[in-house]
């Protein structure tokens, strides 16, 4: 695929009648009850033998012959594409870009017609007190939903074609309706996780989870020993139970990613962390971006300088090409930009483009798109559910746009000023708008917002934007 294709294929997707015709295919048929795309790709996967003759004689081979250029670019067989397909999460992930075309058209970063991830706080309950929590979490402080609520909010994200609901909080499994809520998410054909403290997940626990339908437990570990562990999260034994919760978690078959916020209260541990993972046998390694806000304004001078997470960020990309056994991520957006530069200055060799979901070998093809793919998520990839439904960006930017329990949901995705500034990168500003990188990194939006109240201002946590860091230490502490 050349640059011309790619040019080419950009204009014929901002081309109105072509986005009138996504539009076409996505929409519900009525003889076989879901969207002509999902009817076509459970055809193509072989999940379904017999449609009408629009969709398995006119779009199945539409999706036949997307299905063997994406093959193409992501080096996957099309063995491998059916057997994803034959998940529904994925036929919703992909309404959910064809979706997109239609009511965005083809821009750079792209934006999906649905959140591909939405990230629930599902109480403001939780047994431990960690010094960052966004939430500020512990007893509830305002009204939570029902378990009626929280259903109804589950098939409202369904019928949006959310892909992927993650039941965070607080901590998710305090409410005594998580399995209920959760089974009917996988009911409904959406991916399950949980963001877990992991102190409460015996065997038994564990379990039910996988029975309930969740496939993967991000379980958050801030230290390589209880000394730091447990000192950040603010209860004493929270690291040995969480130990034993990750534990459980793979015995059970479960999906385990180990989630850690680095700050000056633990970078210096990494290695020793990532050893801790390998010992476990954990297969991916999240580290995230400590954003001051929540719990988290209270230590904002543990937060790294931008020298400092450069260095993390660079030791992480070194380590992936040193081994494969243990996947590293990271929610800082700027880790895109420092896999590139790596791989700039080792001119040539294995190349990673890391996003916030995964980290994608980095072809020529994948390279194209790139501007497309990465880069902060936030109100663009992913937004998240406060406990009382209100609807904000991310977790860790605190701007409510609406309440899913009183708004119309897809229509707020759609054309939510809050949202729309934060997918366009023209908007930026400082540093950040003039990056050759903005279309991969584009700045933590979060952090702009902690530090400057303005989430289109520059991320003060990357290398290139050391003065902001600098007005940004001036304004918090003079």
């Amino acid at each position: 695929m050349s640059a011309e294709d790619i040019r080419l294929i950009e204009s014929i997707l901002s081309f109105k009648p072509t986005r009138i015709m996504i539009n076409h295919l996505v929409k519900n048929c009525s003889k076989d009850g879901d969207s002509r795309v999902e009817v076509a790709l459970e055809l193509y996967s072989g999940n379904r033998r017999s449609a009408c003759f629009t969709c398995q004689h006119i779009v199945l081979p539409i999706v036949r012959r997307i299905m063997k250029k994406g093959s193409q670019v992501f080096q996957a067989s099309e063995e491998k594409l059916k057997e994803l397909f034959g998940q529904p999460h994925w036929r919703k992930g992909f309404t959910s870009m064809l979706k997109g075309m239609a009511k965005f058209g083809v821009k750079k970063p792209f934006t999906p017609g649905a959140p591909l991830l939405v990230v629930w706080d599902f109480t403001y309950k939780c047994n431990l007190k960690c010094k960052h929590c966004y939430s500020s979490s512990g007893k509830p402080k305002t009204s939570e939903m029902t378990t009626e609520e929280a259903l109804e909010t589950v098939k409202k994200l369904a019928e949006a074609d959310v892909s992927v609901v993650a039941f965070s909080g607080g901590e998710p499994l305090i409410r005594k309706d998580f399995f209920q809520v959760a089974k009917a998410a996988h009911d409904y054909g959406m991916y399950v996780a949980i963001a877990t403290n992991a102190t409460l997940i015996t065997r038994e626990v564990a379990r039910r989870l996988k029975e309930s339908g969740v496939s993967y437990a991000q379980i958050s570990l801030d230290g390589a020993t209880a000394k730091t562990h447990d000192s950040f999260r603010g209860v004493s034994g929270a690291f040995d139970q969480t130990i034993k919760g990750i534990e459980n978690c793979i015995e059970e078959g479960l999906f385990v990613e180990v989630a850690t916020t680095i700050t000056k209260h633990n970078y210096k541990e990494l290695r020793e962390i990532i050893e801790l993972c390998r010992k476990m046998k954990v297969p991916w390694l999240m580290i995230y971006n400590f954003v001051p806000t929540g719990r988290g304004k209270e230590i904002i001078e543990l937060d790294l300088t931008p020298s400092e997470r450069e260095k993390v960020l660079r030791e992480l990309v070194t380590l992936t090409y040193m081994q494969s056994e243990l996947t590293f991520l990271s929610t800082a957006p700027q880790y895109a930009r420092v896999s590139l530069q790596i791989a700039e200055e080792a001119k040539g060799g294995k190349l990673i483009m890391p996003t916030h979901f995964c980290n994608l070998p980095a072809t020529s093809e994948v390279m194209r798109i790139a501007d497309f793919i990465g880069g902060c998520g936030a109100g663009r990839m992913y937004c998240s559910l406060k406990p009382d439904g209100s609807i904000q960006p991310c977790v860790f930017l605190p701007i409510k746009v609406g309440n899913i329990l009183k708004d119309d949901f897809e229509e707020l995705w759609e054309n939510n000023k809050v949202f729309n500034d934060l997918r366009d990168r023209e908007k930026l500003k400082g540093t950040c708008r003039n990056c050759d990188y903005k279309y991969v990194c584009g700045g933590c939006r979060a952090r702009a917002y902690a530090y400057f109240g303005d989430y289109l201002a520059p991320d003060p946590g990357c290398i290139l934007n050391e003065q902001y860091w600098r007005e940004a230490i001036g304004n918090k502490y003079n």
